[in-house]
């Protein structure tokens, strides 16, 4: 039997199946009751909303006795209680392919560019496990992400999951905009969850450019967005991530930010019913944390490199889910405020920033020099307010005296303009430290 007979045959007993409607039954809050369905979580499921002639997607967060709590994917202006409420079928399925490429989807992987239609791409299932820990290649690869700062001395393998965590307004969708200009992948997958509406077509233009957008897939679900899109929306880009990765190619996916979805998923979880824990963040936010980061990685098909920005809570990098995806990741970014507020871009704390695979992804000498312009940078770091009240004697810390001496060019490297090439980052380290 062909695969055209069988989608026919497929599509036919569907439409003869007796359809089962369920009622909308309570209306509270951001949740809504549905009863009369056999459901499960993470189904969706369609309410007709008023007279009947629209539908509102919906997805089933936890189940009751005898009743389902949804969670509406837009307005509920309209949704009465009566409602007739119908099961999709399932949970949320994606397109894939490379058709994607130079497209931009909303939180639930719908084109939103005008585009032409993607409805004869495959679908697949959202969720998807992570490798097994068994079978994941080790990582061995550089990923020049072409800025001099992190190349240098916090460098990245192909496969790596990095955080670039800051506060609020200190550059880190600008860094992760420069990654995306310049950074060398086959393919980008670019998640923006939360962001501001003004920034979506600033980015698109102004720092992915035509260029950069042909080789990348964009996933927007703004802050205005329901709380299911937007948590919905790190999970649609990882999908289509893997789905490039399974082809072969060495993938990054960019997530701005890791944060947002983390506060989409709290109020998903209170409004299910779940307990507040930390700082309001009920259990369930650090149960999905690690299952959307673990899922990023090498395979032995291909690698998805992870770079997720993390909006630390008053420039406090202890706070709960900044620690927690330090915890999970395998290097964090700190950028600094003081740096961001002074002029200076990238606005990268080299010494609070860190790598867990330099060793494995860069020479003995290039491991050498990047530890020489850290003792440089700690030396200066120790005797700075000495020097700016007059009080430091020349001669008392060799390292201290090569640092003041070496501070402009070492300034010069750690700088960089968005729109500057890096240049052969390690000659020029080279050259700097020797």
């Amino acid at each position: 039997m062909s695969a055209l007979t069988t989608a026919v045959m497929d599509r036919a007993v569907e439409a003869a199946r007796p359809l089962a409607l369920g009622t909308v039954t309570e209306l509270v809050g951001l949740h809504l009751v549905v009863t009369g369905l056999p459901l499960a979580v993470g189904d969706l499921v369609e309410v007709a909303t008023g007279s009947g002639d629209a539908c509102l997607l919906a997805e089933v967060a936890a189940l009751r006795p005898r009743a389902a709590v949804c969670l509406p994917l837009g307005p509920i202006t309209g949704v009465r209680v009566g409602d007739l409420v119908r099961h999709t079928g399932g949970p949320l399925r994606v397109r894939i392919g490379d058709a994607l490429l130079g497209r931009v989807l909303d939180g639930l992987g719908r084109p939103v560019d005008g585009g032409p239609t993607i409805d004869h791409l495959p679908q697949v299932g959202v969720d998807l496990a992570a490798p097994s820990a068994y079978t994941r290649p080790r990582i061995t690869a550089p990923l020049p992400l072409g800025v001099r700062a992190l190349d240098a001395l916090v460098p990245c393998g192909r496969g790596q999951r990095i955080g670039i965590m800051a506060g609020s307004g200190v550059g880190k969708s600008s860094l992760l905009s420069m990654i995306a200009r310049s950074g060398d992948a086959d393919v980008n997958v670019i998640a923006l969850v939360g962001e501001r509406g003004r920034e979506v077509r600033e980015f698109l233009d102004n720092d992915l450019g035509p260029e950069g957008l042909a080789r990348s897939v964009v996933v927007v679900a703004t802050s205005d967005a329901p709380a299911v899109e937007r948590m919905r929306a790190a999970f649609v880009a990882t999908r289509i991530a893997e789905s490039f990765r399974d082809s072969g190619r060495d993938v990054v996916l960019m997530m701005d930010s890791l944060t947002r979805v983390a506060m989409a998923q709290r109020e998903i979880g209170l409004s299910a019913g779940e307990p507040p824990a930390t700082r309001g963040y009920p259990p369930s936010v650090f149960g999905l944390l690690p299952r959307l980061l673990e899922r990023a990685g090498t395979s032995p098909e291909g690698s998805i490199t992870g770079l997720y920005t993390v909006l630390v809570e008053g420039d406090d990098l202890q706070d709960p889910i900044g620690d927690t995806a330090r915890s999970i990741l395998d290097g964090h970014v700190v950028l600094s405020r003081t740096l961001a507020t002074s002029g200076h871009f990238p606005a990268v704390d080299v010494l609070e920033s860190i790598s867990r695979l330099t060793g494995a992804v860069t020479t003995p000498d290039q491991q050498r020099d990047a530890t020489r312009l850290r003792r440089l940078l700690a030396a200066h770091r120790n005797v700075k307010e000495l020097v700016e009240i007059g009080a430091y004697a020349a001669g008392s810390d060799a390292d201290a005296d090569a640092a003041l001496a070496l501070l402009p060019r070492i300034d010069g490297f750690l700088r960089q303009r968005m729109d500057e090439p890096s240049g052969d980052t390690w000659a020029l380290l080279e050259e700097l430290v020797s």
